[in-house]
């Protein structure tokens, strides 16, 4: 499939980042927003929140949203706040699951043209236009990452925690992959491929996550590594 070069004339064309002119430095103003009120809002937080990770375009009828649901439903009945998102599918049942339990839920939105609208169980919501701001977002106000399947933007900020902790950018957090069926081709791959061929990576950096299935052990997991 081939997708349709940006017409960059058009200032109310989607690929916005692509479009640079005079007075770009005053983007600056809407970052440095965007930061400050993410760091307002979420400091407020009596508890670093545990993020949950996974597809947009899981439908509710299906077993990972059910997962997600239950597993944000007994953190934060535990006390934990739940972060996601902010948009449909796995990220709605997580705040569903959070707002149903009478516990934070908190929705991090980005604005895009397709797929991502906010969904209406995070009772704490935030809206970004800068992916770069919402990663900060999750990564310094979160205590455990919980990935359930997804497609890249799940990737992305699974392999942004590995990094950061992989670097000691960031201390060490709980970083949990829900469905072992999903992830074996890319554990495999992981330890095929970047460990044994390639010694692109440390073995120790194997212990960067965990596959867990059940979700009473994920919650049990978080639980013990991390102290409120």
């Amino acid at each position: 499939m081939k997708y349709p070069l940006p017409n960059l004339n058009d200032e109310n064309h989607q690929y916005w980042l692509d479009n640079f002119k005079v007075g770009d430095s005053w983007r600056l103003f809407r970052i440095i927003s965007e930061f400050v009120e993410g760091f307002d809002t979420l400091s407020a937080l009596s508890h670093p929140a545990v993020s949950i990770f996974g597809s947009a375009r899981t439908s509710p009828d299906d077993h990972y949203y059910h997962l997600a649901q239950n597993i944000a439903g007994q953190l934060a009945e535990a006390g934990y706040p739940i972060m996601t998102g902010g948009g449909p599918g796995i990220m709605e049942a997580a705040n569903k699951g959070a707002s149903l339990a009478d516990g934070i839920s908190i929705g991090l939105n980005i604005n895009l043209p397709f797929e991502q609208a906010p969904n209406p169980y995070a009772n704490m919501p935030l809206e970004f236009k800068y992916f770069f701001v919402r990663k900060v977002m999750f990564i310094k106000y979160a205590m455990a990452f919980i990935c359930l399947p997804g497609g890249f933007g799940t990737l992305d900020e699974l392999f942004e925690s590995l990094t950061l902790m992989q670097t000691r950018r960031i201390k060490p957090f709980p970083v949990i992959l829900v469905g072992s069926e999903y992830w074996k081709g890319l554990v495999e791959w992981i330890k095929g491929q970047l460990l044994q061929k390639k010694n692109n990576i440390n073995r120790d950096d194997l212990f960067l996550f965990n596959v867990i299935d059940d979700p009473d052990e994920v919650v049990s997991y978080v639980k013990r590594t991390v102290i409120m």
